[in-house]
């Protein structure tokens, strides 16, 4: 009977133990809220380079890994089709020059039927007149002056009719000279357009086509960025993306330069959100950066979106899913704070003095 009484006193006093271990008041400390992400490295302002045409690859005309300045030629593209347009144009050009310019111009033709005209208008004019002061004088018959009177206004509204016909056709012929210069200058640019130059000061980093092969405006044919400048490309998941601001700090470390920590500010915020994945994409500019940096170099981030020093915290593993804590008094809604792994600012709900417990798994 003793030993049996002796037994529960002592299980009564384990469980009192175990309870009071783990009951605990809330403690001033420092606190840090981050939001965790992959890394990847890329050069500034990286872009495929596209052909403005289609064509075969003649040759590169650059090295994975030169450097290169803004202008400078990458790929010449082959292809006899906008020689052959640049022929045609040139000798459209030349024809609509002459019909506009000249001797034999279709404008010198009607020129000489308006010259013509006023000729046959003045003898009209001076036959129609005689006649007329004749019928004044009772001097004809009517039917003769009625001829002449005719012939006269036929010869007029003939000169009037060259004249309009003129007009027109020198504004249609400056038309199709003006066309005609401006498709050969397109057929001299889309000529141009088979040498790929490239359109930033950089380096080229890959070369996608090999001699030979078919190139398309659609395909790329080489890439081309920044090479000293890079940019650290992060995930962010889009219930973190809302913590995230311009300027925050950024502590990164990369596989290839094992524990080794770098440091970032936040410079760019994509606001498109991946469909995919469901993340934004977040971009970060080196404090202090390592010496050698390749693209695709990967690692982890840590976005600092909050920091504290001195606030009231607890453990994070006694706060429930609902922000509650289990007091001496029940459970207690919290209003939390910063947040990280282990601990949890409380905003309000308890203070110091208050003993709260572990939940009950």
């Amino acid at each position: 009977m003793y030993r049996t009484v002796s037994g529960i006193l002592i299980f009564f006093v384990l469980i009192s133990c175990k309870k009071d271990d783990e009951k605990i008041h809330p403690s001033k400390t420092d606190i840090t809220e981050s939001v965790y992400s992959s890394v990847t490295i890329q050069p500034d302002s990286l872009y495929q380079v596209f052909a403005a045409v289609s064509g075969i690859l003649d040759k590169n005309l650059v090295e994975e890994g030169d450097l290169v300045k803004k202008g400078d030629p990458l790929l010449q593209i082959i292809n006899n089709s906008p020689k052959l347009n640049t022929e045609n144009a040139k000798l459209s050009l030349q024809l609509a020059r002459r019909n506009y310019e000249g001797n034999a111009a279709i404008l010198r033709s009607i020129q000489d039927e308006i010259d013509a005209a006023k000729l046959k208008l003045t003898n009209d004019s001076i036959n129609y007149y005689r006649q007329k002061n004749l019928w004044e004088q009772k001097i004809g018959s009517k039917a003769e002056f009625e001829g002449k009177k005719l012939a006269y206004e036929l010869s007029s509204n003939s000169l009037k009719l060259l004249k309009i016909r003129y007009e027109q056709t020198k504004n249609e012929l400056e038309t199709q000279l003006r066309q005609a210069e401006n498709n050969y200058k397109a057929s001299l640019i889309n000529t141009e357009d088979f040498t790929v130059n490239s359109t930033i000061d950089g380096k080229v980093y890959s070369l996608l086509k090999n001699q030979g092969e078919i190139v398309t405006n659609r395909e790329p044919l080489a890439t081309v960025g920044n090479d000293y400048k890079f940019i650290i490309e992060m995930l962010a998941d889009e219930v973190d993306i809302v913590k995230i601001e311009i300027g925050q700090p950024v502590l990164l470390t990369l596989d290839a330069y094992g524990d080794k920590v770098f440091k970032a500010k936040v410079s760019k915020i994509y606001p498109k959100k991946d469909e995919r994945n469901q993340t934004f994409t977040v971009e970060a500019l080196f404090e202090e950066g390592p010496e050698v940096l390749y693209p695709g170099l990967s690692g982890e981030a840590n976005i600092i979106v909050g920091q504290k020093k001195q606030v009231l915290a607890i453990p994070r593993q006694y706060v429930t899913e609902d922000n509650k804590v289990k007091t001496e008094d029940g459970m207690v809604k919290i209003k939390p704070g910063l947040q990280n792994l282990d601990s949890v600012e409380v905003l309000s709900g308890i203070t110091a003095e208050t003993w709260i417990y572990k939940p009950e798994e």
